[in-house]
């Protein structure tokens, strides 16, 4: 049996959208849903703003990781790897501490 094709959608972008930054993400989940928190955390600030919500299902979390580790893989093959922080640090400070380059004795 044929499976119809999937017809494309018509995704409209309003004009009017603020886009958000974020560094920080928080990821929660209950057994229907999946909760991503996007936030603003900035150096010497004790407080986290969280600046967006979405919340989607476990089959669309799945879909959306699929499509960004897609998408990271073309960025790394135009752009070279991204690098992440060593095992065994602080993710943390890893990340707003900065990555360290390397120097050439290491």
């Amino acid at each position: 049996m044929n499976e119809p094709k999937p017809k494309p959608l018509n995704v409209e972008l309003p004009g009017e959208l603020e886009p958000v930054y974020a560094n920080f993400a928080l990821i929660a989940h209950s057994r229907s849903e999946i909760f991503l928190d996007f936030a603003q955390a900035m150096p010497n600030q004790p407080k986290v703003r969280v600046k967006a919500r979405v919340v989607m299902t476990p089959l669309n979390a799945k879909l959306l990781l699929r499509a960004l580790q897609e998408n990271l893989a073309k960025y790394e093959a135009t752009n070279g790897e991204i690098p992440l922080p060593g095992q065994g640090e602080d993710l943390a400070r890893a990340f707003f501490g900065g990555i360290r380059p390397t120097t050439p004795e290491e």
